[in-house]
């Protein structure tokens, strides 16, 4: 926290800082995986470059440059061997009365856990997991006008909307969510890019002017497109999402996820399907240095 290494039990904030009572707190998110030369960052380059895009879309002033900020997250991965995740915060941490903070000191938090030792292990409630995903497309447009936060930027605040669609998903048996954008078009989950595969093989997946610019997403259009697949960026309507052969999300935490059914009706045989377990299994010979092509992609924690 601003350069202190400190105890878990000790990174804390007043229940007052602005950040956590006006939902302006940025933050990225990166996975850490084990390869033969030992634990590496997946595109930490790309995460931290997104953490100051987000920055820059809440006119948030961080202080730190990118160098800092990928030395800082090396330190503390070092400091906390085991870790597979790491969090990076960004937030206003001082007590504050307006909209407007009148100390705009940024405070810059860096995180590294082991999500299910951490944290799940010590909660009563325990995620179900399950290897392809039952999802609902809520049917609320969002009014995304030029005047609020894209979903481009990684804020707090744009997550609180998503939080009770997929609460409600989950009570009714599904696991996750996809938004639709203010026409109507499949955007994205809360946390996750979406993938269609259509029955002629080709991959299609929502504009990024309608979605989080996902570090897991672009990685997957350039290792599709490395293995033989067309890919291409086009609106799509919930239907034609549903009719598709193939349905898969991405993301950080979720790599690549088949999806097996849309509200309550099978895509494919509703299991994983070929284009999606091949896409999967070189994302993990990616993320494990074992794609030689791709190995640029990670920053070795204690060097290589």
């Amino acid at each position: 926290m601003d350069g202190v290494l400190v105890p878990w039990e000790q990174a804390t904030v007043h229940v007052l800082s602005h950040s956590l009572q006006r939902g302006s707190l940025i933050f990225d998110y990166m996975s850490v995986h084990e390869t033969a030369d030992g634990p590496a960052i997946f595109r930490l380059r790309e995460h931290v470059e997104r953490l100051q895009r987000s920055a820059e879309l809440v006119d948030l002033p961080l202080a730190h440059g990118r160098d800092a900020i990928e030395a800082a997250v090396i330190e503390t991965l070092r400091a906390n061997p085991g870790a597979t995740a790491v969090k990076v915060s960004a937030y206003f941490a001082s007590v504050e009365v307006d909209v407007v903070p009148l100390d705009d000191h940024v405070t810059l938090a860096i995180a590294a856990y082991h999500p299910g030792t951490d944290i799940v292990a010590h909660k009563a409630r325990k995620p179900n997991y399950h290897p392809v995903l039952k999802l609902w497309i809520e049917k609320e447009r969002k009014n995304r006008r030029d005047d609020i936060v894209p979903p481009q930027a990684k804020v707090a605040a744009n997550y609180a909307s998503p939080m009770g669609a997929k609460w409600a998903a989950q009570r009714a048996g599904y696991d996750d969510i996809l938004l639709v954008d203010e026409d109507g078009y499949i955007a994205e989950g809360p946390t996750t890019n979406v993938f269609m595969v259509e029955t002629d093989g080709r991959l299609v997946t929502p504009p990024e002017k309608s979605v989080l610019h996902g570090v897991t997403r672009s990685s997957i259009l350039e290792m599709a497109k490395d293995d033989g697949f067309e890919v291409s960026e086009e609106r799509v309507r919930p239907e034609r999402l549903q009719q598709a052969a193939e349905v898969f999300v991405t993301g950080t935490t979720a790599g690549v996820w088949p999806v097996g059914s849309i509200d309550g009706r099978d895509i494919g045989t509703g299991g994983a399907g070929p284009v999606s377990e091949r896409l999967q299994e070189h994302f993990r010979r990616v993320v494990s240095g074992d794609d030689p092509d791709f190995r640029h992609w990670l920053t070795h924690v204690h060097g290589e």
